[in-house]
């Protein structure tokens, strides 16, 4: 989102390598570590090189990368560049931690927890002059992509988008911004969105939520986010579009893609460390990004306040 002068010349007029660190060792922290050691051929990615780990847990090698302090990745001259690939409650912190440092900086969504919380740290890093990037994979697969083309052209007239999938752990935040992957899809495909109306359904013991979330388009056309998870319940997306011209139920096939999703997300977020990406393209990209975390925001107090008036004697 913001974007500074970030090439690192050297004295000859080659640009440098940007040393990383990745934060966090979970599934998307060792994709990183491999894309990072095996970069895509003939991309700006290649540019970036692991200079180590950050582990809450005191772990062995992983794919041949050492461990080391955040104290250490904060100091060294030679890491440029944080991977957050932590739980959405801590991401504020380190994203602050490595900015304050002058590094680049790439997180999972949601980057914080708070839509004031995202907009002083887009522009605690445009005051740094180093790229704050906001990951999002889900509008890198192929499916999406296709689904986009599709929708192109086409003027919505009313639509749902129904997500189901298994328990999150609490540190992963109220499900607005645990699952903004498909708040994002909305606002791609059809552009500013407002909240209507937005409530809750909770049960702990099941470890089962409900979020359902009426939004409406510039144009007042009607759209709703359910998002669902719980024990047993396929991760699945489930959508109704209806359109001036045609009405769709299902996700377009698309075939698999070559290139990885992190990678694909890797060599766009080198493109911005190396300032290939336009500007207007950074703009828009992170007033989408503000305005979901706003969205996200607004339905969480919306559903809140809801709960807390059908409690009420």
């Amino acid at each position: 989102m913001s974007q500074g002068s970030s090439k690192v010349f050297q004295e000859n007029g080659t640009v440098d390598m940007f040393g990383s660190v990745v934060v966090g060792i979970g599934r998307a922290g060792a994709v990183r570590i491999g894309d990072l050691l095996s970069p895509l051929p003939c991309s700006t990615a290649d540019k970036l090189s692991v200079k180590g780990f950050i582990s809450r847990r005191i772990l062995e090698v992983q794919q041949e990368v050492k461990q080391i302090t955040i104290e250490e990745a904060l100091s060294r001259e030679d890491i440029k560049v944080a991977f957050i690939c932590t739980e959405n409650s801590t991401h504020e912190e380190n994203i602050r931690a490595f900015l304050e440092a002058g590094k680049h900086v790439c997180v999972e969504y949601p980057m914080a927890m708070t839509h004031k919380t995202a907009v002083d740290l887009c522009d605690l890093a445009q005051e740094k002059g180093v790229v704050l990037h906001e990951e999002h994979i889900e509008l890198l697969t192929a499916d999406y992509k296709q689904l986009k083309k599709d929708v192109a052209g086409k003027k919505i007239e009313e639509g749902v988008l129904h997500f189901t999938g298994g328990p999150v752990k609490p540190s992963f935040g109220f499900p607005s911004f645990s699952g903004i992957a498909r708040l994002t899809w909305l606002v791609d495909l059809f552009g500013e969105l407002t909240v209507s109306t937005a409530s809750i359904e909770e049960d702990p013991e099941r470890e089962y939520v409900r979020l359902t979330t009426q939004l409406m388009t510039k144009h007042q056309k009607p759209l709703t986010w359910i998002e669902e998870r719980g024990p047993g319940l396929p991760r699945a997306k489930v959508i109704n579009f209806r359109f001036d011209s045609c009405t769709m139920t299902q996700l377009p096939p698309a075939a698999r893609e070559p290139v990885g999703l992190f990678m694909q997300d890797l060599v766009l977020f080198s493109q911005k460390l190396m300032g290939e990406v336009p500007r207007d393209q950074l703009h828009a990209e992170r007033c989408r990004v503000l305005h979901c975390l706003e969205l996200a925001d607004c339905i969480q107090q919306l559903s809140q306040q809801g709960k807390r008036l059908a409690q009420d004697p």
